[in-house]
């Protein structure tokens, strides 16, 4: 399969669309500069070099936040979001200019199992009711004036059924990678992923099933809306899978079995995380699928997703296991499962509130007010 027909639409806050040419799938394209990317192996070597929070840009936020016009903590977890924020951007003051929502669509094999109450075309309508500004994600992203972007990851060549055989080849996953690398371009502030794609969360349970062990219908839930005797279908398929590809599971490497179990949608997303890390971009995950794909990166490096918060904790029952597993607590949790990057959207009020109030608040000196210190 080629990836060659990848093609993405930016739909800004102002109702500006462009339509991008066919990338460059074996560039990594940056302010870092263009190295080429074509095998896990070079990928890992990215993953190796990524760098670590800055520490002193963090120090020079609790610095200020001590002597602003508030009690020490009153803002709670806003204040640690801050920190956060400063340190992936290696930044102070910190600036929240330009968010982009980014959503990756692809097409699942396993879907011709009937584990969603959806059919596969469905993933194609609902890229262009983004293109036309119909969905959820469209209203969410002009809301918090941030650019829309949705990939369209060859949604004409499903993945392999993973029930068979791994559902990517290495270069058809690799490619995927490195294209969502190309998410993470200079002038973005902060990133937040998320995905469409019929039958995905199925992919999303035998990831975190392959990566965290335990019985499959812990980590399968109805996803689009599947119950009875379809979701018992979904356990089977995910159980199938597991003893199927038994021999990746036992070697645990991660980006073997997001070939093994994911889509390109996911392998996308990957990408992005690890560029938006080496760019220094803050990122929000959304829910389970996204997650999911996202958790695959701490095998090569447990500490590969410290530069992301999760926006939401999905209905779905398998993202409050994965959390843990984690150890990521949700900004909301409104029971949404929708997909698109929807949680991911809403939540990005809750970050540039942090930064807002960090940057705008006077210090007890410049406001004239006491401090009640003796």
């Amino acid at each position: 399969m080629s990836l060659a027909c990848i093609s993405s639409c930016v739909f800004g806050s102002s109702v500006r669309v462009e339509s991008s040419a066919p990338c460059l799938l074996w560039l990594f394209c940056g302010k870092w500069g263009i190295m080429p990317v074509a095998n896990f192996e070079e990928i890992r070597a990215i993953v190796a070099s990524m760098p670590m929070v800055d520490k002193a840009a963090q120090n020079r936020y609790w610095a200020r936040d001590q002597i602003l016009t508030k009690p020490r903590g009153a803002l709670g977890r806003i204040e640690q979001i801050g920190a956060w924020y400063v340190g992936w951007k290696a930044q102070y003051p910190a600036q929240f200019m330009h968010p982009r929502v980014s959503v990756y669509a692809g097409n699942h094999g396993v879907a011709a199992q009937g584990v969603s109450a959806y059919p596969p075309e469905v993933t194609a309508q609902m890229v262009l009711n983004f293109q036309s500004g119909g969905a959820a994600v469209n209203q969410l992203a002009f809301l918090q004036d941030a650019d829309l972007k949705v990939h369209e990851m060859a949604l004409e060549h499903a993945t392999q059924d993973f029930t068979q055989k791994p559902a990517m080849s290495e270069q058809e996953c690799a490619e995927a990678m490195v294209y969502g690398m190309m998410d993470a371009a200079e002038g973005v502030d902060i990133l937040c992923l998320g995905e469409m794609g019929i039958a995905n969360s199925t992919s999303a349970a035998a990831l975190c099933c392959a990566l965290y062990g335990g019985a499959a219908k812990d980590w399968v839930g109805g996803g689009t809306g599947v119950s009875g005797a379809a979701l018992l279908k979904k356990i089977s398929v995910v159980e199938a899978a597991m003893v199927q590809h038994r021999a990746v599971i036992n070697r645990g490497d991660g980006f073997e079995i997001l070939r093994t179990f994911g889509g390109l949608e996911l392998a996308g997303i990957v990408g992005a995380i690890i560029a938006a890390r080496v760019g220094r971009i803050p990122v929000l995950l959304d829910g389970y699928a996204c997650t999911a794909a996202a958790a695959v990166l701490t095998r090569p490096c447990p500490d590969a997703l410290d530069h992301c918060l999760v926006g939401h904790l999905s209905k779905e029952p398998g993202h409050t296991r994965l959390l843990k597993q984690l150890h990521k607590e949700p900004l909301l949790d409104f029971g949404m499962g929708l997909g698109e990057a929807s949680g991911a959207a809403l939540a990005l009020g809750i970050i540039k509130a942090a930064v807002a109030t960090h940057n705008g608040m006077a210090s007890f000196e410049e406001a004239a007010v006491s401090t009640g210190e003796a």
